[in-house]
């Protein structure tokens, strides 16, 4: 219920307190988890600044030292813990805290649950996903690292990169890489790093160590935030046998830092190398194809048309000539056969011609239109009539018509002058 309160009648301060510390009495003992950030033992009080592995928040426990001691080894800085506690307001400060009743550390198996359990959450959201992950530059203008101070890890990267490619470029961050700042100070340097257009690629590397170590590297929000990252990243967290779940999520895994350098840098005498067996392998295919170009414009040259031109024209021109004698003796024969032929047509149409029979002493009589009179009764008397000879004519006129004694048959009897 709340308390009544204006402007005109307000509540004092240790009153509200008092409320407020009442408030949290009543919530009653709880198990908090947290990392140590900070401890201070200042006699039989101990000081502890309790952070949230995930968020960045914390709160202050404060506990007997007997309480730590309970436990072998007594939790240091850094260590993962589960306090029992009752929450506890301080009303002349007006501070919050909780008096630990008892300290628990995480135990190395109940650890390896909960990143179990994270690893099945983040792989079921698609953050593992290998469609998603990018592939790296083949030579990155600039390198990003993300490292510890003054660290083995990042001797590693640059020595080796510099080995394989002397003019690579680095931004290097260097962080925190365990305790319970590495996860801020991480992500934080990545997000540096990520909106620098510059960069890339980044590696996050770290030498090896135990799991509790390397447990900011499998915290749910530097996995997130890697996968948010809009430049590959590459993990070189530990050993070959660490896994963290921060090299699920990246784009490429190194095993090493050492490794990170091999995949992230490409050797130049590795290059160069493949650059003279590429050279090798073109002068070889063009070698290879001038030899067939060089076979074939051989084996054209040698052929008769192109070996001895003037040999082929020569054959050419006796075909030529042997084809316009022969054309001439075709048509030859056919002038000869087709005089033949008309000197017997000749010889046919003159046997057969009038004018022959005429030559004879045979005449023909026709009348003034042309048509020849056949008979003596066909013309009339006094019909002016035209006798035509072999080679000349006469104009008659009908004056009788006589009967020939022999056969009876009429001729006609005319008188006329020579044409």
């Amino acid at each position: 219920m709340g308390m009544e309160s204006s402007p005109e009648a307000p509540q004092p301060v240790r009153v509200v307190l008092n409320a407020i510390g009442g408030w949290i009495g009543r919530l009653g003992r709880i198990w908090v988890e947290g990392q140590i950030a900070e401890l201070n033992r200042r006699g039989r009080m101990a000081y502890i600044t309790l952070r949230d592995p995930v968020a960045n928040v914390s709160v202050r426990v404060v506990c007997q030292t007997s309480v730590l001691d309970a436990q072998q080894p007594p939790p240091e800085a850094g260590a993962r813990v589960v306090v029992h506690a009752k929450p506890d307001f301080y009303e002349v400060r007006g501070t919050f805290s909780l008096r630990a009743l008892e300290i628990r550390h995480v135990g190395l198996g109940e650890l390896l649950a909960r990143l179990e359990q994270l690893r099945r959450t983040l792989q079921a959201e698609g953050l593992f996903a290998p469609e998603r992950k990018r592939p790296l530059p083949f030579l990155p203008g600039t390198v990003g690292l993300i490292c510890g101070r003054d660290s083995a890890a990042e001797r590693d990267v640059l020595e080796n990169s510099r080995r394989r490619w002397p003019a690579v470029r680095f931004e290097v961050r260097q962080v925190a890489v365990q305790g319970d700042r590495a996860v801020r100070e991480v992500v934080d340097a990545l997000k540096d790093l990520d909106s620098r257009p510059e960069v890339d690629v980044i590696v996050i590397a770290r030498g090896g160590g135990s799991l509790e170590d390397l447990l900011p590297f499998s915290d749910e929000a530097m996995v997130r935030a890697v996968a948010a990252a809009r430049t590959p990243v590459v993990s070189a967290i530990g050993h070959e046998q660490d896994a963290p779940l921060l090299d699920h999520v990246a784009d490429l895994r190194a095993s090493t830092p050492t490794d990170a350098a091999k995949k992230t840098v490409p050797d130049v005498g590795e290059q160069l190398e493949i650059i003279r067996q590429l050279r090798d392998r073109g002068r070889r295919v063009l070698a290879g194809s001038l030899e067939r170009e060089s076979a074939w414009l051989a084996s054209m040259r040698s052929r008769p048309a192109l070996a001895d031109p003037v040999r082929e024209i020569d054959r050419l021109t006796e075909q030529v000539l042997d084809l316009r004698e022969r054309s001439r003796r075709n048509l030859a024969v056919s002038l000869d056969r087709a005089a033949e032929n008309l000197g017997h047509t000749r010889a046919r149409l003159h046997a057969l011609s009038p004018a022959t029979t005429l030559a004879r002493g045979y005449a023909i009589v026709q009348r003034a239109d042309g048509s020849v009179v056949r008979s003596a009764t066909e013309p009339d008397l006094g019909e002016t009539l035209r006798v035509r000879f072999a080679e000349d004519g006469l104009a008659v006129t009908v004056d009788a018509v006589e009967t020939d004694p022999e056969t009876g048959d009429e001729t006609a009897d005319s008188t006329g002058g020579e044409e």
